[in-house]
């Protein structure tokens, strides 16, 4: 599934873009370059036991082992000090990546309840895209009575576009959602 996605990226999407912005050079055409998904558990300061099950779902929604996330600076308001143990994530590069991004994409934000589409405005400036996911109940592969706290995650497209245009465009080429305004 993630070969075909990606040679269809190399020959289409190659291709449209070019044709579209004008590049001399297929070097200049933008790619994904990875997939950041992180889940902030903020329970897991008083129960460590949270923590390893929200690792558990993120391993198998992503087929990747997450690393632990700890804080950076300590916060009296929310009773962090720094390096508590605060959440998980995981770096998706190469076939995993676009075996993923075809999954959330297909599968998942379709199943989202009252789904009308991602934010199209949640670019950073840069060409990357940040998309908010409320549960992980939306991926199939998380077995709902399996579940102990329905938890959210932020997954991050980091693109090697130059600007958001071109970014917008090669994930509307990977059949992204967009919500027409």
């Amino acid at each position: 599934m993630s070969s075909r996605l990606k040679e269809a990226y190399y020959s289409e999407y190659v291709e449209a873009l070019m044709k579209k912005f004008g590049y001399k050079n297929v070097m200049q055409v933008p790619k994904l370059d990875k997939v950041v998904v992180n889940m902030g558990v903020g329970e897991a300061k008083e129960n460590a036991k949270i923590l390893e099950s929200a690792m558990k779902d993120m391993e198998t929604i992503t087929g990747q082992k997450p690393i632990i996330t700890k804080a950076k600076k300590s916060v009296a308001n929310f009773k962090i000090r720094e390096g508590m143990n605060i959440g998980c994530k995981v770096t998706l590069r190469g076939d995993k990546m676009y075996e993923f991004v075809d999954r959330l994409i297909n599968l998942a934000l379709p199943r989202v309840r009252d789904f009308r589409g991602v934010n199209p405005n949640a670019f950073d400036g840069r060409g990357n895209y940040a998309l908010g996911i409320r549960e992980q109940l939306i991926f199939p592969e998380i077995e709902y009575d399996k579940v102990d706290k329905v938890r959210g995650m932020d997954v991050i497209f980091v693109t090697t576009a130059k600007t958001d245009e071109e970014a917008r465009e090669l994930l509307t080429l990977f059949n992204m959602p967009f919500r027409k305004n």
